[in-house]
């Protein structure tokens, strides 16, 4: 335990790399070792003397460095474990002049899934025999244990990649190959090509058995996608995915795409989701492989990692941040983007109505919290970089994001792009530089306006009211931080810049400014007494509305008649429906609504069609549910809320239709799912008949319902269905099967069962990254999260 008195100290002892000598290239030749787990390494640097000098530093861990040289004098060589540094001293001062330091080096590929490190997996025709593959993970800071090197995003240089590999087997790094040669014994030499400039956490190199299929975009740019072996065929979606992303990214920033391939690889064991390295992105295999037996939450989320990682190409790879303060650029803008892809990949998804769910709503509750942080965060040493790693850097970042492009427009957001990027193309950037381009183009306050938002934590609720004088309507707004626990004491001084629309029964852009005091009062005409008026059309901005109760009541009858079978959803859109009610909610947490009245208000979404908007108010009804389960209550709760679902489970039934949508699939697993949580006894009865066809194979579950009948079965089952579904687990090596047991494995109703898939998360049947699926699901009830929180504190 450190006081705070010493973290403070180190934290301000962190000093970055000296700039007397940086990097121009990496000549470096590894070969790994995939029985022993080590590797040996060759490396010249070339260097840009700044300033004569005899020591070297640079980033070095975990690596055994057995020879220096430079120009053909020995440097002594002096580690220190705490900075992750190395020092080279050599007799001579280096200069302008000096030829490139010349390092021999080993080290192990380790078992952490990070730096150099072996991933474990078995190949189709010898499933008894594990293997392993050599493959890397760099970001934040651990390019270093693979090879000395200058190990920050500012340190830009060229790298030569040569791997000495078996010859069966194969090797890829970010570029294409240059040239492949045998080598005695059993051994290839594979010479890639030179990448562009760029950073060291950019890098990469496998080694391993894969298959692959490939394809070229509309500009002849080679796509391939790497898989597990007689998997290929589960790559074909990201493939389409991708063969369509990459050129709407080079049309969207009209800046081609600066490397002759990518490829998208799927790794076994990985512990970030994905990593955009440039040109070979790495990926966990489930958010890689789907086929068409795959459920369609897989495909979609697929398709957004995909869009999400290909944008970095451009948006981080080719400008990159300065430093980790400025993380959540990257971040930020690829979460907000990689929906814009999916939306044109795929429009069936109406995505930008999930989004509202699975980014903006989450980083809404997260800001609300009274530990939140700023999106720009001071960040000292790289260790600290895992901590903003976090939903404000991705879906506050991208929300934000969100609004500014609203605010400016598409066509100069997209101006600003272009100029931002190819003004730092091969460099680095910060936060205020992006502002400035986009300031440029749209001739908008870009930069005051945003540092709002990015460098105070927390977003305002806007409380409004109305005054009806003839057909004028005089609007005043007043904003004030939320407080997710209502306190806002200590906040009261915060102000932001809030772009704001209002909407109302004629028109839905009917009035637009940005708000920049405490208090303003705005005018609308032509508004009659009994429309409705509505802040936030399409929930674009980021923030809470607290409307008065004269402006909500005409609000919620439009509500009530958008979700009315046969009546136009023109009043309210599904974007608006979801807003309202995931407000109302919000504020009855704080204190400053009522919980009974966003219970009346959701009687009005039984007839609701939309997947979305039905998945905001399940979330509301388990953040219910999980208080009222320690209640007297919790019966009649239940008994509320599987009325809810009655209606909407008769129309979709169990039964795909050959004409529904994506969405209706999903739609029908969340709303099934809930029917039997909240303890509906036919739906319950015919989850366990179809998993009892599905165990002996007379009858399969369709992927779409899997996750549905499994955890019905578990909650409502006994040993017997606890070991069906574990040889369920052993009979796939399909990672989204397993992680969809891993998701309900812990549903049992007895201590025993819990005990035994808490177990289970930590056997050798489950990767160290998937242990969580286990130990989360066997949180799902009362006793689960006591069981589960007194396993943590025994076993951590």
């Amino acid at each position: 335990h450190l006081s705070r008195d010493k973290m403070a100290s180190e934290k301000k002892a962190f000093k970055r790399l000296p700039t007397d000598v940086v990097p121009k290239n990496y000549k470096l030749e590894l070969q790994p070792d995939l029985v022993k787990h080590t590797f040996t390494g060759k490396l010249d640097i070339t260097l840009q003397v700044n300033r004569p000098t005899k020591t070297v530093v640079l980033n070095c861990i975990e690596i055994e460095i057995s020879a220096v040289t430079c120009g053909g004098e020995a440097g002594k060589i002096t580690f220190d474990e705490g900075t992750e540094t190395v020092s080279f001293e050599f007799p001579s001062e280096l200069t302008s002049s000096s030829g490139p330091i010349h390092v021999e080096y080993s080290g192990i590929l380790n078992n952490q899934m990070r730096g150099f490190y072996r991933s474990k997996y078995t190949h189709p025709d010898f499933p008894d025999e594990e293997r392993y593959a050599a493959v890397t993970q760099f970001e934040a800071a651990d390019a270093r244990r693979a090879f000395p090197c200058w190990d920050e995003p500012a340190h830009k240089a060229t790298f030569d990649v040569t791997l000495v590999v078996p010859k069966n087997r194969v090797a890829l790094s970010n570029m294409d190959v240059k040239e492949t040669r045998e080598q005695s014994g059993d051994l290839k030499v594979v010479v890639f090509n030179q990448t562009p400039i760029m950073s060291t956490y950019l890098l990469a190199f496998i080694v391993g058995e894969y298959d692959y299929i490939e394809e070229r975009d509309s500009n002849g740019v080679l796509i391939r996608v790497f898989t597990p072996v007689g998997k290929k065929e589960q790559g074909r979606f990201a493939l389409q995915v991708a063969v369509k992303t990459i050129p709407f990214y080079t049309e969207y920033f009209n800046v081609p795409y600066p490397l002759p391939k990518i490829d998208l690889i799927a790794i076994a064991d990985f512990a970030a989701g994905a990593m955009e390295n440039w040109g070979l992105v790495t990926y966990r295999e489930r958010l890689l492989l789907a086929d068409e037996n795959s459920p369609q939450t897989s495909k979609q989320y697929v398709a957004l990692v995909v869009g999400h990682e290909l944008a970095h190409q451009w948006f981080g790879n080719l400008v990159t941040m300065e430093w980790w303060t400025d993380l959540w650029l990257n971040e930020g803008f690829a979460s907000w983007i990689e929906y814009l892809c999916v939306d044109y990949c795929h429009p069936e998804y109406d995505i930008w109505t999930q989004f509202l769910v699975q980014d903006c709503g989450r980083a809404l509750g997260l800001d609300a919290l009274a530990n939140s942080h700023p999106i720009q965060v001071e960040v000292g040493p790289p260790s600290e970089v895992e901590e903003i790693f976090d939903a404000i850097s991705y879906s506050k970042g991208a929300s934000i994001i969100r609004m500014l492009h609203d605010w400016i427009g598409d066509p100069d957001f997209r101006k600003g792009m272009n100029i931002y990027l190819n003004k730092y193309k091969y460099q680095n950037a910060l936060t205020s530089d992006l502002w400035d381009c986009l300031g440029e183009a749209s001739g908008k306050p870009v930069a005051t306006v945003m540092n709002t938002w990015t460098k105070q934590m927390g977003f305002p609720v806007l409380n409004v009211d109305s005054k009806q004088e003839g057909t004028k309507c005089h609007i005043t707004i007043s904003q004030k931080k939320f407080c997710a626990d209502g306190n806002i004491k200590g906040f009261e001084s915060m102000l932001w810049h809030v772009p704001i629309t209002i909407a109302t029964a004629q028109k839905r852009d009917a009035y637009k400014f940005v708000l920049d005091k405490e208090s303003e009062t705005v005018t609308l005409d032509g508004v009659k007494p009994d429309d409705w008026i509505k802040l936030n059309p399409g929930q674009i901005g980021f923030y809470r509305v607290n409307y008065s109760s004269n402006m909500l009541t005409p609000l919620v009858s439009a509500l009530s008649l958008s979700c009315t079978p046969g009546i136009s959803e023109a009043a309210l859109p599904p974007q608006d429906r979801l807003g309202l009610l995931s407000d109302a909610f919000a504020l009855a947490r704080a204190g400053v609504g009522s919980t009974v009245e966003v219970l009346r208000l959701m009687k009005s979404f039984v007839h609701e069609t939309n997947f979305t908007v039905w998945e905001k108010l399940v979330s509301i009804l388990s953040v219910i549910n999980r208080i009222a389960s320690y209640s007297d209550f919790h019966p009649e709760f239940k008994v509320f809320a599987e009325s809810l679902f009655g209606a909407v489970t008769v129309r979709l039934g169990w039964e795909a239709k050959d004409s529904e949508s994506p969405l209706d699939s999903m739609l029908r697993s969340l709303v099934l799912g809930q029917y039997c949580s909240y303890g509906n006894k036919e739906a319950i009865e015919e989850a366990q008949r179809r998993f009892l066809s599905h165990c002996d194979k007379s009858s399969l579950v369709s992927a779409d319902l899997k996750g549905v009948v499994f955890s019905t079965a578990m909650k409502n089952g006994d040993e017997t269905t606890y070991t069906q579904l574990i040889k369920l687990h052993d009979d796939t090596d399909n990672s989204d099967e397993r992680a969809r047991i891993y998701r309900v494995i812990g549903h049992g109703s007895t201590e025993e069962l819990i005990k035994k898939a808490l177990d289970f998360a930590f056997s050798e049947k489950v990767r160290n990254q998937d242990a969580i699926g286990p130990i989360v699901s066997s949180c799902h009830s009362v006793l689960g999260r006591e069981i589960t929180w007194n396993f943590i504190k025994n076993n951590w």
